[in-house]
C-alpha cells in the first residue's frame, strides 16, 4: 500500500515537471473557413485600407435581380462584417441589370467604386461605371450619370474591369470579356480616359487563352496580369497568369494558378489578391461554386494563401475547405 502511494506520488510530480501531454497544450487555430461569409457572391474584389481586409463581389442572382452590392470587411480575414446594399440601381439610374464585378480603388480621401452594368451589347447603353463615397462602406454615389465606357472597343465587351495604381503614379484600367482585354489611361478624377503617349485610348493586351476577369500585380518591379479562362458556369473554369516588365505586357501565358479541386469545389476563377505591405503574404480571393450544386447563379466566396518559388513565378493554388488562419494587420 505504501509502496503504491510513492508511485502515485512519483506519477503526479513527474506529470506536472514534464507538463501536460502535447495535444492538451496546443490551441486551436482560428481559420477563415471557406466559404468567407454566407449567400451566393462571386467576381470578389478584395483590398486592404490601414488595418482593414475589404471584400466587394457581385452578388450572384438571376440578371433582373443582380442589382445591388453589399461590401465585407474585417480586421482578421476570419470574423466579417456585412455592409449591405452599397449601391444599386436607384442610384445608378442608367443601369438596370446584371450588376458586377467591382473594383474599389482610394484616392485623395475619397473611394471609387467601378463597376459594370447591363451586360451591353453594340448599340445598347451599359459597360463600366465608376462610384464615389467618403467610405470604404460607402454609400456610394454615381459619379458620371453615364457609362464610363460604354462602346465595345477590339472586341472587348466594356465589363470586369480592375483599376491598377502603378509607382509612376498612373491609374490604368484593364477591362474586357468575350475573349478580349484593353488597357486604358483614366483621367485625375476618374471621370474620363486620356490618351496614351501615341495618341492612342484603348490598347489590346489580351494574352493566350483570356477570357474575362483581369487583375494585375507589381513584386519586385516585375507586373503580374492575371485573368480567367473557360467559360463562368463551367467547372473548368480557372485562372492563369502571365509577367511581364510592362503594365502594356507582351503578356506571354505561363499557366493555369488557380483551378476547380473534384474534393473541394468546382469552378474556381474571377479571383483579386490582397497583399499585406511589408511582407510576403499574399492571399487570393476567388469564387467557386459548392460540390454538386449545378445552380447557375450558386457562387461563393472563398480566400486561400498564394505563394511564390524561388524564381518568382505563382505556385499552384492549393482550394480549401479551412481557408486561412486570422492575420491582423499591425
Amino acid at each position: 500500500m505504501k509502496k503504491d502511494l510513492i508511485y502515485s506520488l512519483l506519477t503526479v510530480s513527474l506529470f506536472f515537471a514534464c507538463g501536460q501531454p502535447k495535444q492538451q497544450q496546443t490551441e486551436e487555430v482560428a481559420k477563415s473557413g471557406n466559404p468567407v461569409f454566407e449567400g451566393w457572391y462571386a467576381d470578389p474584389e478584395g483590398i486592404i485600407y490601414d488595418d482593414t481586409y475589404w471584400i466587394y463581389p457581385t452578388t450572384s442572382d438571376l440578371y433582373e435581380k443582380q442589382t445591388f452590392f453589399d461590401c465585407y470587411s474585417s480586421k482578421d480575414l476570419v470574423t466579417w462584417t456585412k455592409h449591405p446594399s452599397i449601391l444599386d440601381t436607384t442610384e445608378v439610374k442608367w443601369a438596370n441589370r446584371a450588376m458586377w464585378a467591382p473594383s474599389i480603388i482610394s484616392k485623395d480621401g475619397k473611394y471609387y467604386f467601378f463597376f459594370s452594368a447591363n451586360d451591353v451589347h453594340e448599340g445598347e447603353v451599359g459597360g463600366i461605371g465608376v462610384a464615389v463615397s467618403d467610405k470604404p462602406e460607402g454609400p456610394y454615389k454615381d459619379l458620371l450619370g453615364k457609362p464610363l465606357i460604354n462602346e465595345i472597343v477590339n472586341g472587348a465587351q466594356p465589363i470586369d474591369q480592375f483599376v491598377f495604381h502603378d509607382e509612376d503614379g498612373r491609374y490604368y484600367m484593364y477591362y474586357g470579356g468575350w475573349g478580349h482585354c484593353n488597357i486604358v489611361l483614366l483621367n485625375d478624377d476618374f471621370t474620363g480616359l486620356v490618351p496614351f503617349e501615341d495618341g492612342e485610348i484603348y490598347k489590346e493586351i489580351t494574352p493566350e487563352s483570356y477570357v474575362e476577369g483581369p487583375f494585375m500585380f507589381k513584386k519586385n518591379g516585375k507586373y503580374y496580369f492575371m485573368w480567367s479562362e473557360g467559360g463562368w458556369g463551367n467547372p473548368d473554369y480557372c485562372v492563369a497568369y502571365a509577367i511581364a516588365d510592362s503594365p502594356f505586357g507582351p503578356f506571354k501565358r505561363i499557366g493555369k494558378i488557380l483551378q476547380q479541386d473534384p474534393q473541394v469545389a468546382t469552378s474556381a476563377g474571377h479571383h483579386s489578391v490582397m497583399h499585406i505591405p511589408n511582407s510576403e503574404d499574399y492571399y487570393i480571393v476567388y469564387h467557386r461554386r459548392p460540390l454538386g450544386d449545378t445552380g447557375r447563379d450558386h457562387r461563393v466566396t472563398c480566400i486561400d494563401k498564394m505563394t511564390f518559388d524561388k524564381d518568382g513565378f505563382i505556385n499552384p493554388v492549393k482550394i480549401t475547405f479551412e481557408g486561412v488562419e486570422a492575420r491582423p494587420i499591425k
